[in-house]
């Protein structure tokens, strides 16, 4: 019989063996079920729990925050499609937002506990007076950083996901462009395909700098990145952010 040390196993179990496997019950698709087997395996999931994140999205803004470093304390924040409120979280943390003076504002049209030091509405970001309904909430003030996890649910067509997508990114701009004090920032969630060519070239006359960055945190096999744009130039006057002024 062959032994362990022959074998070069050592007695040790591969990390394949360690995995948690799921089995198909009834009621549960085989899409949910490797889903909840990959979140079970998933070490950012693990941490989410234990650092008291609300989802392993927070490493997402986390990271690119750490390379490209655009929160600094005193700083206004808007989140848009905020729930669960992972990304409020750390915003809150890096601006030092508290519930005496609140500097991060998120909106979701879904339900989310309350964060300390962040003001959430609920609302759609996409109907009409949501923009109006964050400024309010911002006191009147500028924001420093604007931010977007938004992403519609997929329906299965690659093309009709990416207008989707494209159009979540572009009002999204629309808005960061009307409320961004001058070196602000804008990060938004964008999708396999990249970002349209009209709103990347509107964007660059607006920043100073913009690039696409996929945090070590994104799975691999998502075709999920950021789009990041730094260093606001500010509006002009009578300038309305819209892409094709």
């Amino acid at each position: 019989m062959a032994n362990n040390k022959a074998l070069g196993t050592g007695g040790r179990k591969s990390d394949k063996d360690l995995k948690i496997r799921v089995k198909t019950a009834k009621g549960r698709t085989v899409a949910s079920t490797k889903w909840l087997q990959r979140q079970l395996n998933d070490p950012y999931v693990a941490r989410a729990r234990a650092e008291g994140y609300r989802s392993r999205a927070a490493f997402k803004i986390k990271e690119i925050d750490e390379k490209h470093k655009f929160f600094r304390k005193g700083m206004r924040v808007v989140d848009l499609g905020a729930a669960p409120g992972g990304w409020s979280q750390v915003a809150a943390a890096a601006v030092g937002s508290t519930v005496e003076k609140p500097l991060v504002v998120g909106i979701d049209y879904l339900d989310m506990d309350p964060i300390p030091g962040v003001i959430l509405l609920k609302k759609d970001f996409t109907e009409e007076d949501a923009p109006a309904m964050l400024i309010e909430a911002m006191g009147g003030q500028g924001a420093d950083v604007v931010m977007s996890d938004m992403a519609w649910p997929t329906t299965g067509h690659r093309a009709t996901d990416h207008l989707r997508i494209v159009h979540l990114i572009e009002i999204a701009a629309d808005f960061a462009i009307q409320v961004l004090r001058p070196g602000g920032s804008f990060v938004a969630k964008v999708f396999q395909g990249g970002t349209e060519h009209e709103l990347l070239h509107m964007l660059k006359r607006h920043f100073n700098t913009t690039f696409h960055v996929k945090p070590p945190s994104s799975r691999k096999d998502s075709a999920e990145a950021y789009l990041v744009a730094k260093g606001f130039k500010g509006r002009t006057e009578g300038e309305d952010g819209q892409a094709d002024e």
